[in-house]
């Protein structure tokens, strides 16, 4: 029998991960499909430390806290992400607990490469209640990260029901880039971030309905 050379290319070792032996290996995409999740005491769905991870037509409602979360994302972009998500903070069968409280659609992650697209937002007009979120978990004295980080939107609706749109959470430093115009109603490429004074410049405007400042594509 004759042996056979297999083009193979030898691992090299990298410094930089020690510890780690999979450090090569591709990533695998998790796509969650098709949950419908209502009347949770916390969360209709949440992710923790996430790579590749795709919740994509969730639909939830009635949750106390937010109906999606993500605390924080290890891969790189357009990677994790929720898609299509039908998000209602109230619907005709409540519970008095939830009357009680200001819940939010989504709550963004503590970290970069986070991406929102398609989701439609309903009954968000009671207490503080809110599509948007940022910065989840940082409120604890546990969380490890609560500078600025950048989360990018597109294709969202937000029904007349919808008072407000984003309510920034501590330490009020996400950046929410609006890819087509579906957030901020200024076109694409455009942004929201908390009403910071040094950001007063002409191309930012004030809006009560997203919680800070919006500015336009020039910004």
């Amino acid at each position: 029998m004759k042996s056979r050379k297999f083009p193979c290319k030898p691992i090299v070792y990298d410094p930089s991960k020690p510890d780690d032996p999979y450090w090569k290996n591709p990533l695998i995409t998790n796509n969650f499909l098709d949950v419908t999740s209502w009347k949770n005491k916390r969360n209709g769905a949440i992710c923790g430390g996430v790579a590749d991870t795709r919740l994509i037509n969730f639909k939830v409602a009635d949750n106390i806290l937010a109906g999606i979360e993500f605390e924080t994302v290890v891969a790189g972009d357009n990677m994790a992400r929720v898609e299509n998500a039908l998000i209602i903070g109230k619907t005709e069968n409540t519970e008095d607990w939830l009357n009680a409280v200001s819940p939010h659609g989504i709550i963004t992650p503590r970290s970069e490469n986070f991406t929102v697209t398609g989701a439609k937002f309903y009954n968000y007009d009671f207490n503080k209640a809110a599509a948007l979120g940022s910065c989840s978990h940082c409120f604890h004295p546990a969380a490890t990260d609560s500078g600025s980080r950048v989360v990018k939107f597109e294709k969202l609706f937000f029904d007349t029901t919808v008072k407000n749109k984003i309510r920034y959470q501590y330490p009020f430093k996400a950046i929410y880039f609006d890819k087509d115009g579906t957030l901020t109603g200024l076109g694409p490429n455009t942004w929201a971030t908390w009403k910071f004074k040094y950001l007063l410049h002409k191309e930012c405007k004030e809006s009560e309905t997203h919680n800070g400042i919006i500015c336009d594509s020039t910004a």
